[in-house]
């Protein structure tokens, strides 16, 4: 088997190529990435150069994307902009990676009739309110509230539309918060772990009642590689551990892991049409695919998380100046 990983130098893309490469010794990965900021080529360190090779270059080029998947049997595309507070600040990149450089992919597979997998999020439902009893499943409606998941709705209809249309083979799945090595310092919990491993208090946007579902990264490449083998063409399964913890919570647990008074924090302003609460339904995946969670204790999953980000200084430092630098500028 040979496959195109796009953004795999990229948080969840990069802890993919490493699942798969001890779980599939004999595929061949190329990775694809426009090592943008939130791509590090060291997230590949330490993987046979042999079975893996990286190619730096964009989704949205189509002749650099139709070469690759002609020699390829399938492509997984995480490749995306991700983060909504940079959608917020500036939505084009976002229009740029996630519609042009998902129709990109699109049509290079349709033209050689190779299998995609594209991976998506939940915020692409928007949120539920605290005190829905319900979770996101296969058949909730669109609601996005951010340029970022927008973007990625988007992307989500052209593949359907592209399998319907042009018989296109894909499938796509939508995965909730995910955590665990290499992920950039941007986000919330690695954010605050690296705050407090520098000496200074975690930051919370508003009262921070806000709940996200969350599951660790190695969870998330197992469910997509049993899609990728066993998923049903044209279908989307949702992707969760039943994770669901508030971002107070969250924060206060990483205080404690790590030795501090769990109230050792600063509320500062809330973020612009901030979505208050994911949750994911993942009995599709489960019941007709057999797919479990390894991870379900998330006291122990952010233990070692933790243990990863104090033992990768040099991995996360030179990401952690410019990103705070940011922070400040736009008061958050």
């Amino acid at each position: 088997m040979k496959i195109i990983v796009t953004g795999g130098v990229g948080f969840i893309g990069s802890n993919f190529v490493h699942y798969i490469y001890k779980q599939r010794p004999d595929w061949q990965i190329t990775v694809l990435d426009a090592l943008t900021y939130a791509g590090n080529r060291d997230n590949l360190k330490g993987l046979d150069e042999n079975r893996v090779k990286l190619v730096v270059g964009n989704t949205c080029d189509a002749e650099l994307v139709d070469k690759l998947v002609a020699d390829h049997d399938a492509v997984v595309h995480f490749a995306a902009e991700s983060h909504n507070d940079n959608s917020l600040e500036n939505p084009r990149p976002f229009l740029d990676s996630n519609i042009v450089g998902t129709y990109t992919i699109l049509e290079a597979v349709r033209k050689h009739g190779k299998r995609l997998h594209h991976i998506s999020t939940d915020e692409v439902y928007g949120d539920l309110e605290l005190d829905d009893p319900h979770k996101f499943t296969e058949h909730t409606p669109y609601n996005p509230s951010s340029p970022y998941s927008a973007t990625k709705a988007g992307s989500d209809l052209l593949v359907r539309a592209w399998v319907r249309s042009f018989g296109v083979q894909a499938t796509i799945s939508n995965c909730s918060n995910n955590y665990g090595p290499y992920q950039h310092v941007e986000k919330l919990i690695p954010r605050q772990i690296t705050e407090i491993i520098e000496g200074r208090r975690p930051k919370l946007y508003g009262t921070g009642e806000n709940v996200r579902d969350w599951i660790h990264t190695e969870d998330h490449s197992s469910a997509i590689l049993t899609i990728l083998e066993k998923g049903k063409i044209g279908d989307t399964y949702l992707v969760g551990a039943n994770g669901e913890k508030d971002n107070k919570t969250v924060i206060e647990l990483i205080l404690k892991l790590m030795g501090k008074n769990p109230t050792d924090y600063d509320h500062v302003n809330d973020r612009p049409g901030h979505d208050m609460r994911y949750a994911i339904d993942s009995t599709k995946l489960r019941t007709e695919l057999g797919w479990a969670p390894k991870f379900t204790d998330f006291e122990a999953g952010l233990k070692d998380t933790i243990d990863w980000y104090k033992a990768n200084h040099d991995w996360w430092q030179p990401q952690k100046q410019a990103t705070e630098a940011k922070y400040a500028k736009t008061g958050h």
